[in-house]
């Protein structure tokens, strides 16, 4: 026991009357320095298509061929016209005035082309650029918006194509970084408000939380300025709710136990010093378990999955340091009186919660049928998944259906042969002119152009029949592909916004066969490390896949009945499997491991009921606030970000106020001896004695 004892005492180093001085003043210097790196976060951040693809894709492959070829890049956008019933001469009118003022900045282009059924008619604008420019190309988008706004009542006009789509993006993504910041401040605050019922203490965590993401967006700046490291809106998205969440949730473990101590001992500081002998090694071993799940993202061939695996880590890691370190010296500095007006006094006797001493009761006097019946009501809502679809189109990854979407749509009902998004080839120059050839015949393509050719190369734009995101469109890729390899070479690609789809669809399932077990087999390792039981670690993981399961399924029928959206994102499960597995396992440690403790003297019935008691209170609470941390990605206007917080949300209450107490506790009381398998706990039964309340609120 001694040497336990002296494991932990480090934990309370940071709160020494000396070492708080210091520990404080290496915060503030790291803040200070920190700060223009995490000022200049955004200037690392990219959302495009072709830097979240694993560099061997071959749309990858072909955007960086792109770039060697010299010649001019060009913004294509197509400007629409529709009216219900045909449109009129005096429309038609507008689009040549229209067309003939934007030809004075870009160039002459072809008259408007009317469909079929009069309805629609269209014409494209090109601009010609020496380099990609985003900002160039949002304002070239405007500025055609802006020209085309004058027209009749009744005619409808829409700038689409893919420099409008990418522009709309970016207005999508602009601000986003500050109003995440601002909203999940403020969720945090009134939950702590809430819990705390303090006008002061709430400002103590939350303050601290503050510091561990502004810590952690200068690491992640440092980290991607020196590394090859993708750091897109949804990852940054997912750092921010993630330290806040997590952070939040050490602070109520921690608050909690002080708390309790303070009742004990008359000097806060020791009180402190206590608290983070008892609770710091299973905040680090949570923390530790959440972190080495995120890192084996690093094995995913996706940027984007593999950037939030490392991203997710370094905002862990800085949380860890800063509840841990700064936190309980701030806490500390302010004594008893941050607690006003429940100000815990020395020698009074720590309450008893006997409400969740009944329900721990209740919930473990017939273990096998409360396992079993939570069991079967979590299996039959993972149903739900059967319904995934996870085809979710870029034209369908708004919340608020922009105008570009919008222009989509209107060309592929007018226009159904050339509704299509470009494709672009490369192919080596001479094979250019057969490849061009064998491409004009293909029956899924519509028309096919040169570009430019330099270096050896020759690029083509070829424009597909199929409407965008559809079956369609996967089948035009894979026969362009094939008839572009067998006339161009080996080493001919084929790339643009269809392929790239397509790319990352069969990367992220890639991804999914071979992180999933290694994120089970990591979680497993690291559970029977902090155990020491094979059957107690197998059992947590079980319960926690079988959460996900649940959520998923939840989500699932959500995003069709509720939410509408078109489909879910490729990486849906893969990104929410891993959150939840992690985060459910970190609940789990702090149950489990107070079972494991009390087992060899009071049994495990008796542990059970007490770990329960003791535990149930504070980890519903933090459940709580890393629920409500991850549904604020539900007010963000990207889908994808949007399914990540409902579903990951969905799982953390499952697995808080369902999985925990109903089904954790009650197999561990079915299983007695045989849960701390191959270990020995002794079973001999005491009677319980009262349980402190370790609810974050009291």
């Amino acid at each position: 026991m001694a040497g336990k004892g002296n494991r932990r005492a480090w934990f309370a180093s940071p709160v020494g009357r000396v070492a708080s001085w210091i520990t404080a003043g290496i915060w503030v210097i790291m803040l200070v320095l920190a700060a223009p790196f995490a000022a200049d976060m955004g200037s690392v951040q990219s959302d495009k298509q072709t830097d979240r693809l694993p560099a061997a894709a071959e749309s990858t492959r072909l955007h960086e061929l792109a770039e060697r070829i010299p010649g001019d890049e060009s913004d294509q956008v197509l400007v629409v016209y529709h009216r219900d019933g045909g449109l009129t001469e005096a429309d038609m009118t507008v689009a040549h005035r229209h067309r003939d003022a934007l030809a004075v900045h870009y160039g002459q282009t072809m008259p408007p082309v009317r469909s079929d059924d009069r309805s629609t008619a269209m014409f494209a604008v090109q601009r010609v650029a020496e380099h990609e420019d985003e900002k160039a190309t949002s304002a070239f988008v405007e500025h055609v918006r802006q020209v085309t706004t004058d027209r009749p009542s009744g005619l409808t006009t829409q700038v689409t194509g893919p420099s409008a789509l990418s522009a709309d993006i970016d207005a999508v993504f602009e601000g986003i970084d500050v109003t995440l910041m601002l909203v999940t401040t403020a969720v945090v605050a009134l939950l702590l408000i809430i819990t705390y019922r303090s006008p002061f203490l709430w400002l103590v965590p939350l303050l601290s939380v503050g510091a561990a993401a502004f810590l952690s967006m200068a690491a992640v700046y440092l980290l991607a300025s020196a590394a090859d490291i993708t750091v897109s809106t949804q990852s940054f998205s997912i750092m921010v709710v993630l330290v806040f969440g997590a952070g939040t949730d050490y602070a109520l473990l921690l608050v909690a136990r002080y708390r309790e101590e303070l009742r004990r001992d008359a000097e806060p500081r020791e009180a402190m010093r206590a608290a983070l002998r008892g609770v710091g090694p299973a905040i680090l071993a949570s923390g530790g378990t959440v972190a080495l799940g995120l890192l084996c993202l690093l094995a995913a061939a996706m940027n984007d999955i593999s950037g939030i695996g490392l991203i997710g880590a370094v905002g862990i890691a800085c949380t860890l340091a800063t509840m841990l370190t700064l936190f309980p010296v701030l806490l500390v500095s302010l004594r008893r009186k941050v607690f006003w007006p429940r100000v815990p006094v020395f020698g009074e006797p720590v309450p008893t919660n006997s409400r969740m001493a009944r329900l721990a009761a209740r919930l473990t006097a017939r273990p096998v049928r409360t396992a079993g019946v939570t069991a079967v009501v979590l299996g039959a809502l993972t149903l739900g998944t059967l319904g995934l679809s996870t085809s979710l189109g870029q034209a369908d990854q708004f919340v608020s259906k922009p105008e570009s979407v919008s222009g989509f749509e209107t060309l592929a009902t007018a226009f159904p042969d050339q509704g299509g998004r470009p494709l672009r080839v490369a192919v080596p120059s001479q094979h250019a002119a057969a490849t061009e050839a064998a491409i004009r015949a293909l029956p899924g393509i519509s028309d096919v152009r040169p570009d430019r050719a330099g270096n050896g190369w020759t690029l083509l734009d070829a424009t597909p029949k199929a409407a965008p995101d559809s079956q369609r469109e996967t089948d035009t890729v894979a026969a362009l592909r094939a008839e572009t390899h067998r006339v161009g070479g080996p080493d001919a690609l084929v790339g643009g916004d269809g392929a790239e789809r397509v790319d990352t669809e069969n990367a992220t399932a890639a991804d999914m066969r071979l992180v999933i077990p290694l994120v089970l087999v990591v979680v497993l390792l690291v559970l029977m490390v902090l155990l020491r039981a094979v059957t107690a670690s197998v059992v947590t993981v079980a319960a926690v896949v079988l959460s996900f399961g649940a959520a998923l399924g939840i989500g699932s029928v959500l995003f069709d009945t509720v939410f509408t959206f078109g489909g879910s994102e490729p990486s849906l499960a893969l990104m929410c499997f891993v959150f939840l597995v992690a985060v459910g396992v970190d609940y789990a440690i702090f149950l489990v491991a107070r079972i494991s403790d009390d087992a060899p003297t009071l049994g495990t019935t008796v542990a059970t009921r007490r770990a329960l008691t003791a535990t149930a209170g504070v980890i519903a609470s933090a459940g709580v606030v890393l629920a409500a941390t991850f549904a604020v990605l539900a007010a963000m206007p990207f889908v994808p970000i949007v399914q990540i917080g409902v579903v990951v949300a969905i799982g953390v209450l499952l697995q808080t106020l369902i999985v925990q107490p109903a089904l954790m506790a009650p197999l561990v009381v079915a299983l007695r001896k045989v849960i701390w398998w191959p270990g020995r706990r002794q079973t001999r039964t005491i009677a319980p004695e009262p349980v402190s309340t370790v609810d974050a609120g009291r």
